[in-house]
């Protein structure tokens, strides 16, 4: 295993170009390429038999469960190919939904078969591949054993039997007394060099051949891009109301553990000097000067809290001012820079406001940086986030932390969380939200 380890490592040494045909990646899409024509020809005409019969049939009443039966039995075609896709290609697509009949019963199921528009998806992949199958069979055959032949020519030429001349150099060939013989080193050299020139492409042109059935799989034997969107809809859903709780359980903790609790010792307080205030007037003034310092220290909890909330001065003067001022309140120096040409929508301005607050709360507490920065701009109708740090990072989003919150927060609306914090740092968050929501 070691020996595999250092040719490997030797292997990676060399440049793309070179290494390309021996690497594992282009002989599994070779194979790939291979099993196709034989495996599409089978599902070419499985699917044309079945369908052409269903077809025939349906002057009758056998033509339509036979018809959902060709279309099932392309269905079942369609996940060996998902599997042979994923070993070969690499490309993991997700199972379609299958088809649900909403009541039990056979002639329920073909309805629902019949119906789905996945299973004609499938049908058209049986009937369009075997086409292209073929096509691309015969020019990657044609490169791969051509380019391997020219530039392994030197090793075999000797299998030609020939006449000799008197310096020994073959001329002539017995099955053609008066044909031409590649024979001198100058005609083996450069018909070994245009060997190499079409086996160093040839793994180009597999892969180019293999895009086109990563694109056929994916989109036809794969979930619809609608389905795919419901999907996506409904777990951000999930998120956007797991998100709304947490902060109205964070919001009412905050109120119980803080103002709440200040205001009910307040009222005990100001209770006490009201008692005290005609038999002791000084301890009654005492305790009536710590009950307001109680009040402006409650106060101050709840401007927090309100700005936690929704701060006034986002709403009132936009994304700079409002990150300025969590900058001011930063345990390092922060420059921010805003260059915007617009106010972003509302929904989205609050989630980069909240974003780089919490990113700046993390720069306080862990990051044990020097200095850091903010950058806000626009680029394509998406909005873009940047805070970096000199700290010791190692920051994670896989790691459990608040990070991974945030990116499921940003995920919820179409947003992008990228973290660059190797150890010893320094760190770069940078977020990207849509422009409007």
């Amino acid at each position: 295993m070691a020996t595999d380890h250092g040719s490997q490592s030797r292997t990676r040494l060399l440049p793309p170009a070179l290494r390309a045909p021996v690497e594992g990646r282009t002989w599994r899409e070779f194979g790939y390429l291979l099993l196709s024509l034989p495996i599409s020809a089978v599902l070419f005409t499985y699917a044309i038999t079945t369908i052409s019969l269903g077809a025939g049939l349906l002057i009758t009443f056998l033509g339509v469960p036979v018809l959902a039966a060709g279309l099932a039995g392309c269905r079942g075609f369609g996940m060996m190919e998902r599997a042979r896709a994923r070993g070969l290609l690499g490309l993991a697509v997700a199972d379609p939904a299958p088809a649900r009949a909403k009541e039990r019963g056979l002639m329920s199921w073909v309805g629902a078969v019949l119906k789905s528009g996945v299973s004609w998806r499938h049908l058209l992949y049986a009937v369009a591949h075997f086409p292209w199958a073929v096509f691309a069979f015969v020019v990657s055959v044609t490169f791969w054993v051509t380019g391997w032949a020219l530039f392994l020519y030197p090793l075999w030429q000797w299998v030609f039997p020939s006449h000799l001349d008197q310096s020994g150099i073959a001329l002539y060939s017995e099955a053609d007394g008066d044909g031409f013989y590649l024979d001198t080193p100058f005609e083996i050299g450069v018909t070994s060099a245009v060997g190499l020139v079409l086996v160093l492409a040839s793994p180009w042109v597999i892969r180019g051949l293999t895009s086109v059935d990563r694109l056929m799989v994916t989109g036809l034997l794969g979930p619809s891009r609608l389905a795919t969107r419901v999907s996506e809809l409904e777990s951000d859903r999930g998120v956007v109301v797991d998100t709304a709780a947490a902060d109205l359980r964070r919001i009412e903790r905050d109120l119980h553990d803080g103002a709440q609790a200040r205001l009910v010792a307040l009222a005990m307080d100001l209770g006490l000097a009201k008692e005290k205030l005609t038999e002791d007037p000084e301890a009654a003034a005492r305790m009536v000067d710590e009950a307001h310092g109680e009040v402006k220290t409650a106060l101050q909890e709840l401007r927090d809290l309100a700005r936690g909330i929704h701060p006034a001065v986002l709403t009132d003067r936009g994304l700079d001012a409002a990150l300025s001022a969590i900058a001011s309140r930063c345990t390092v120096p922060v420059t921010v820079e805003v260059d915007l040409p617009s106010r972003p929508a509302a929904a989205i301005e609050g989630i980069a406001y909240f974003t780089v607050s919490e990113l700046l709360q993390n720069v306080s507490k862990h990051a044990r940086a020097r200095r850091a920065s903010v950058d806000v701009w626009h680029t394509f109708d998406r909005l873009m986030l940047q805070v970096t740090d000199d700290g010791r990072g190692g920051a994670d989003t896989a790691a459990g932390s608040g990070l991974a919150g945030l990116a499921e927060r940003l995920d919820a609306v179409d947003g992008i969380l990228v973290v660059d914090s190797p150890a010893g740092g320094p760190t770069t968050v940078t977020a990207e939200l849509p422009w409007r929501g």
